[in-house]
């Protein structure tokens, strides 16, 4: 390589170095910044450090986490406050870039509207409705919290549970949830809500059959169909009996 061109690679490269920091929106910038930041376009040293990108300590500095959702970056307090943003406070840690890409161009280095909930706090994952609404559906209208028991965090839908493969709400059982499961606690459940359903009926019933262990009704009863019963370990009791009814 002659000397000429030496020297014209070097006067090359030490223009594109101070291009760079001169120009940094336009010589490196992944794209235009969010409308909320759009002030800082031609000031890349306000969020960025030389050679160490992003510091969380930059973002704090101007959004203070217990303000978000609250006040402005300027302190100016926010005519309708977020009710969705305050689960800032329960972060288990200050790490803005895990969310949020300021940079809204064409190259997008994030994907928004993602979150991750093991950034919570484990007690602020329990409160969904904090930031969640209900849907509006039928069933979720009776029911309030414990969301994690049907559904998981990471993936809200399909539900994990389906009520069929324990109980079908069949007949006299399409009721409301709080008839059985008491609290909104959809982990138990209790079948002494109705009125031919007591413990002492229960208990004297059962023990004629011989039949001592009956405090988890659904492991025998699956419907409404009291000649359905299936016992673990042993033959299962019908009212049907090689495809002919009782009454046959």
């Amino acid at each position: 390589m002659s000397k000429t061109l030496k020297i014209i690679l070097a006067i090359n490269l030490i223009a594109l170095a101070v291009l760079t920091f001169a120009y940094p929106h336009l010589m490196v910038g992944p794209g235009k910044l969010i409308a909320a930041h759009s002030k800082l376009e031609t000031d890349c040293f306000a969020c960025h450090a030389p050679f160490f990108g992003t510091a969380n300590e930059r973002c704090i500095a101007c959004h203070k986490p217990e303000e978000i959702g609250k006040l402005t970056s300027l302190g100016q307090a926010i005519s309708k406050p977020r009710s969705s943003t305050p689960f800032h406070q329960n972060l288990l840690k200050q790490d803005c870039l895990a969310c949020h890409s300021d940079h809204a161009g064409v190259k997008r280095f994030r994907v928004e509207g993602r979150f991750d909930h093991a950034l919570l706090q484990a007690d602020a994952r329990k409160q969904c409705q904090s930031c969640h609404k209900s849907p509006k559906d039928k069933l979720h209208q009776q029911i309030s919290g414990n969301c994690s028991q049907c559904h998981r965090q990471d993936k809200w839908i399909p539900a994990s549970f389906a009520h069929e493969k324990y109980f079908e709400l069949d007949r006299d059982h399409n009721v409301q949830c709080v008839t059985c499961h008491i609290r909104n606690d959809y982990s138990r459940y209790t079948c002494y809500g109705c009125h031919e359903h007591t413990q002492d009926k229960i208990r004297r019933e059962h023990i004629e059959e011989g039949i001592r262990d009956f405090e988890n009704c659904v492991e025998c009863h699956r419907n409404a169909d009291e000649h359905d019963i299936r016992m673990p370990g042993r033959e299962q009791k019908t009212g049907r009996r090689e495809g002919r009814r009782d009454d046959d």
